[in-house]
């Protein structure tokens, strides 16, 4: 108990001091300027590049204010060119930080706070940014961006160029989309950085390294005994490792964990391994509290507390047998974790790995760190050889892995589990990971069964399920009835990387256990709407496809104003638009309404006036709907009084980001529906907003309410 309590006091101080350095609000949105260190390696984007940025002073119209010390900044022209260490003075607009909020979906907001940025914003155009320094700090950073650079030059446009300077440096920015994708349906992801594997191989190889020749006659210059000499170097080679990263949070807990192996071997203590891994437990949570947020201290602690289970069982038994169960065990061990944090699992990964990390580790690694080596000391053209040489076999290991990827079974996609099912899990992975001869293994199987096999609740006969997502500045909505579902628009792409449809869509029906979209619906062509309709369509079985601009969506056919169908015992009507009547435009929207025995939703994409008075003119008062998705997002040119007399919602809601720079909702359209007493949602304030309409009535699951977190900016 006491030391429940002593965790829970450390935990918030230190959750408290990152929320105490957050922008205050008042200074949201005003130009300030700020003077600081580039941080972190820039992240090349579409528009200019974004990188952080240490805070030193800042002032608002000439008086110093308080800013966060670590704020996360883009710059949209590109004009600027930074590099690590340098120091700049720029004029910038900042938010508090603010992300997506979706059943399934990525905590932003948890992920900056883990990151310690206390603000996101943008450099301004109209005020030069001025470059103070050249070289004011940072000196590992500079090291590390020169180091990837150099790598760049040797390689000279090799498709994995950016694998091996994930290697060499941590920066996984050379890594393509195409890539990722075969890593992750294999299970080896975890091999492209300087990972907490990486950096045991290395101390590893070390150890064992500097043991033997240490132990060779004549050759050590002190007395010392060769194992604790082997300890330090593998400490010191580990700690140069986990610097090319950057000090990242997987390589410090590493460095803890090593810490206390090698401290066991220069105490000459006989640990258990068990309780080496429980102290290197309790001094990462000492160092840093928060780091039980990120899925890598989970995953990476689980790995090795299945590979010690496993091992216990395993000897006597061929090295290749137990490399072999090895993986056998984190397999298992990790698939309970997988689908909590990712909702999927790699079936071949223990396959994949098998060959992959034997061929990273103890080959390519150690030729890139030599060849990393070799750039300090020796000409280009003989440090490029081992950093060819390993990127060839990354080339050739990749047709494998490419191979096994293309398998249509590769990866297991599901919901994430309820608690029960989870800890049933971990009970039946430990009983199936048991040594031989432990009575009833096979009942681990039994165990671990409803993981793989419970799917979340449906809706029932005649019911509507009514989810209005998270997407920020645009619109995507979901509505499930009893057996189908339908997507209405998928919310906006922000670049080649990233679109609200993989990053929002996709991830919510998976957590509801949807795997196929009976009609995708885009209401339009603007890209807040159908900028993730192509990753949906890639991902996702869809057996029809409507929208105002067919020509845009392959195997489209175009909403038509009349047509409708049912559904379970709920009916759906497109309402506009009329055959030929609009020519493009947010007036085309499609328009749908949705009709059940306990309740009706209006979904009018981004009409305004003009669209409104002809729904009035061809509908009435049949218009009238218990939920509407407010036009254009509450512009000021839709929602007219007329239209809302007509639908006469009881709740309506707001698609909207965060502080847009349109300013929606505008203040007179919200008073209109204030006035009227209708109940208000919004994105930004509610997260996804989910509806059930049942013979009970309309259940309302806002999920910033239902999931709140302490993070959360209020």
């Amino acid at each position: 108990m006491l030391f429940f309590v002593a965790g829970v006091l450390w935990l918030s101080v230190r959750a408290d001091m990152v929320l105490e350095d957050r922008l205050p609000a008042e200074l949201e949105g005003e130009i300030l300027q700020i003077k600081g260190v580039i941080a972190e390696l820039p992240r090349k984007t579409v528009r200019g590049s974004r990188f952080e940025f240490l805070v030193e002073e800042a002032w608002r119209e000439g008086r110093a204010v308080r800013a966060p010390r670590r704020v996360l900044l883009s710059d949209y022209d590109g004009a600027m060119a930074p590099a690590v260490g340098e120091r700049w003075l720029v004029a910038v607009k900042l938010k508090r930080p603010h992300g997506f909020q979706n059943p399934g979906g990525f905590d932003y907001e948890g992920y900056l706070f883990h990151k310690r940025i206390g603000a996101r914003g943008y450099i301004r155009k109209d005020i030069v940014p001025r470059r103070l320094s050249a070289a004011a700090g940072q000196g590992l950073g500079r090291l590390r961006q020169g180091l990837g650079q150099r790598i760049c030059h040797a390689l000279q446009g090799d498709p994995f160029t950016g694998v091996i300077t994930a290697l060499a440096n941590g920066d996984r920015r050379g890594i393509s989309d195409a890539q990722w994708q075969v890593m992750r349906r294999t299970g080896t992801q975890h091999l492209m950085a300087i990972s907490g594997l990486h950096v045991g191989l290395v101390a590893g190889l070390v150890f064992f390294l500097a043991r033997w020749l240490w132990a060779l006659p004549g050759f050590p210059v002190l007395r010392w005994p060769a194992p604790k000499a082997a300890a330090v170097c593998a400490m010191a080679a580990a700690v140069a490792y986990a610097a090319l990263a950057g000090f990242s949070i997987p390589t410090q807990r590493a460095m803890i964990m090593l810490s206390v192996v090698m401290g066991a071997v220069l105490l000459q203590r006989r640990i258990a391994p068990s309780s080496l891994l429980a102290a290197a437990l309790l001094l990462v949570l000492i160092y840093d509290p928060l780091a039980v947020m990120a899925a890598g201290f989970w995953l990476s602690f689980g790995a090795v507390a299945g590979i010690l289970f496993v091992m216990k069982g395993q000897q006597g038994r061929r090295r290749w047998q137990q490399w072999g169960s090895i993986q056998w065990a984190v397999a298992v061990g990790l698939a309970p974790l997988s689908l909590l944090f990712f909702g999927q699992v790699s079936v071949i990964a223990p396959v994949a790995n098998l060959l992959a990390v034997p061929l990273f580790g103890f080959i390519i690694v150690p030729l890139t760190l030599i060849g990393v080596s070799l750039l300090a000391v020796a000409p280009a053209a003989v440090a490029a050889l081992p950093l060819q040489a390993a990127v060839w076999l990354v080339g050739t290991l990749w047709q494998v892995l490419a191979w096994l990827a293309g398998h249509e079974q590769a990866l297991w996609v599901a919901p994430s589990p309820p608690a029960w099912a989870l800890v049933c899990a971990t009970v039946g992975a430990m009983l199936v990971l048991a040594p031989r001869g432990w009575p009833g293994r096979w009942l681990g199987a039994v165990w671990m069964l409803p993981l793989f096999v419970l799917r979340p609740a449906g809706p029932g006969p005649g019911e509507v399920w009514f989810t209005l997502l998270d997407v920020g500045q645009g619109l995507a909505a979901v509505v499930r009835t009893e057996t189908h579902t339908l997507v209405y628009d998928t919310g906006p792409r922000f670049s080649d990387r990233f679109d609200t449809g993989q990053a929002v869509v996709l991830p919510y029906l998976r957590s509801q256990g949807v795997t196929q979209v009976d009609t995708l619906m885009i209401s339009h062509g603007d890209n807040d709407h159908i900028g993730g309709a192509h990753s949906v369509l890639q991902a996702i079985p869809v057996r029809q496809v409507m929208s105002s601009v067919p020509q845009r969506l392959p195997g489209a056919v175009p909403c038509q104003a009349g047509r409708g169908w049912h559904w379970d015992g709920v009916s759906f009507a497109i309402l506009n638009p009329p055959v030929s009547a609009w020519h493009g435009g947010n007036n085309a929207s499609c328009v749908l309404r949705i009709s059940g025995p306990s309740g009706s939703v209006l979904l009018s994409g981004d009409i305004e006036a003009g669209g409104e008075r002809a729904l009035l003119a061809r509908y009435g008062t049949t218009l009238a709907s218990d939920i509407l998705v407010v036009p254009h997002h509450g512009s000021k040119t839709s929602s007219t009084d007329r239209f809302l007399a007509a639908v006469r919602p009881g709740m309506a809601l707001f698609p909207v980001g965060y502080r847009n720079r349109y300013q929606h909702p505008h203040s007179s359209v919200l008073a209109r529906y204030q006035r009227r007493g209708i109940v208000l949602y919004d994105s930004p304030r509610d997260g996804a907003v989910q509806m059930r309409l049942h013979p009970r009535g309309i259940a309302v699951e806002p999920y910033r309410e239902t999931h709140r977190r302490f993070w959360f900016n209020p």
